[in-house]
């Protein structure tokens, strides 16, 4: 279950910056919602991940590069609003709902929608005509495949309390890496903007 912290770097590099090199205001916003859905995650926690030792799986977080310099900027943002989506779309189902907390799990839903209305607004900015072509790229496309293998992983296990335990924490750690990276490269940026 080890991510790789190249692929999130990649992710945001560039909504980060002075002033948001997008014309956006993601870093600070993203910062504040990612520390929000941990917490929220960590919160839906019902059963000991002890327990639940035999149920674990690495689901390969996608490698799509090495740095942030091989994507592009509007990629960037197409993947992280992938990552977003399909989060949002794990847990807005019928099994997702009867396996946590409603209350908790509204809670979650509504952060991720907020985080993709922000990203909306800079993919229509960013994307323009290309859009369509960026979402049908390597690094989204690895994404999807990702997600899908989580889907099918809680199929095979028949929607188990384990089962959404163990895809609780993967979602978990997903959101915690882009959260520190995101915290390591404001912290540079102010870094390089200082005298």
């Amino acid at each position: 279950m080890a991510l790789l912290p190249s692929l999130l770097l990649a992710l945001v590099v560039f909504s980060c910056g002075p002033g948001g090199s997008l014309g956006c205001d993601l870093s600070l916003n993203h910062v504040l919602l990612s520390r929000k859905n941990v917490e929220l995650l960590r919160r839906m926690s019902r059963i000991s991940s002890s327990l639940c030792l035999e149920d674990r799986k690495d689901f390969r977080f996608p490698r799509a590069t090495e740095d942030g310099s091989e994507v592009r900027e509007a990629q960037a943002i197409c993947v992280l609003h992938e990552m977003l989506q399909q989060t949002f779309n794990l847990f807005f189902t019928e099994h997702s709902a009867a396996a946590w907390n409603s209350t908790l799990l509204d809670q979650l839903l509504q952060a991720l929608h907020r985080q993709l209305e922000a990203l909306d607004t800079c993919l229509v900015r960013e994307m323009g005509k290309e859009g369509s072509a960026l979402a049908m790229q390597g690094p989204t496309l690895a994404l999807k495949r990702y997600f899908q293998g989580i889907r099918l992983y809680l199929k095979e296990k028949q929607y188990s309390d384990c089962a959404w335990e163990v895809v609780r924490l993967e979602v978990m750690r997903a959101f915690s890496s882009t959260r520190l990276l995101l915290e390591r490269l404001r912290n540079k940026n102010r870094d390089v903007e200082s005298p």
